[in-house]
């Protein structure tokens, strides 16, 4: 079996986001950088998969040469190889994204393609679903289960839905699986396994080799980060004064009752 893992490595959801300051991104110099947290199920998950069927993992990542580092990640927890897609100096939305790494997908044969149900810098949740469009091959997003038939020829996989309910759904290899939280416990990578994956191979591709440029469908005008929230009040004294101040409040300034 060939298994093909699509990951992204996004900001750490705990670092503080700084912009440039003509508003055009990100200030990165001060970013950790990690595995987008949805990938790291789909790595385990394809692990576990090997462990059973046999095969090999490879990892495949869209992104700058910073990247390598949590692909490294992931050959340390027992993927086999790699493929890094450049995109320095490439402007690609969600929609060219994914039909780069659709080519990927196309050309690797993969039998099965995992990958997170969604990015958390983005929170975009597309990708998976135009991979699958572009490279011709079936979905399921987000899975909370995965079942490989004896004849590995289909799968059965477990998504959540609308109050609350499961839906069971049986698809053909070769398929593209969005993994959700809880699907299973990813590992940590042991010291043998970091060593290994210092010499394990990553092949370089470009994105602009991949696919002719195209209309971006979507385009950032520019950058901003939240207001600040005022300053709250506290309400101080005995009780029948607290709830007087308090509704007034509420009544004059926040005009909510």
């Amino acid at each position: 079996m060939k298994i093909g893992v699509l990951l992204k490595q996004v900001p750490d959801t705990e670092t503080r986001i700084k912009l440039k300051v003509d508003k055009s991104g990100l200030e990165e110099g001060d970013i950790k950088w990690v595995i987008n947290p949805f990938d790291e199920f789909a790595v385990e998950e394809a692990l576990r998969f090997k462990e059973k069927a046999g095969g090999e993992v490879v990892i495949v990542t869209l992104g700058p040469p910073r990247a390598v580092d949590s692909m490294r990640q992931a050959l340390a927890m027992g993927a086999d190889k790699g493929i890094r897609i450049d995109n320095v100096g490439a402007h690609l939305d969600l929609f060219m994204t994914a039909k780069v790494l659709a080519k990927v997908v196309e050309e690797e044969k993969f039998d099965i393609v995992f990958g997170g149900k969604q990015a958390v810098d983005d929170d975009c949740a597309a990708v998976i679903q135009y991979v699958s469009e572009f490279a011709n091959i079936p979905h399921v997003s987000p899975i909370e289960t995965f079942e490989c038939s004896s004849d590995l020829k289909k799968a059965t996989v477990q998504r959540p839905v609308a109050g609350g309910l499961k839906e069971i759904v049986e698809i053909e290899l070769p398929c593209v699986l969005g993994c959700e939280k809880g699907l299973n416990n990813p590992r940590y990578a042991s010291l043998p396994g970091i060593m290994k994956a210092k010499t394990k191979p990553i092949a370089e591709k470009k994105s602009a080799d991949l696919i002719a440029s195209g209309e971006l469908k979507v385009q950032t005008a520019g950058w901003a980060l939240p207001p600040e929230r005022a300053a709250g009040k506290k309400v101080e004294g005995e009780p029948e004064i607290v709830v007087d101040q308090l509704v007034k409040y509420l009544k004059e300034e926040a005009k909510v009752i």
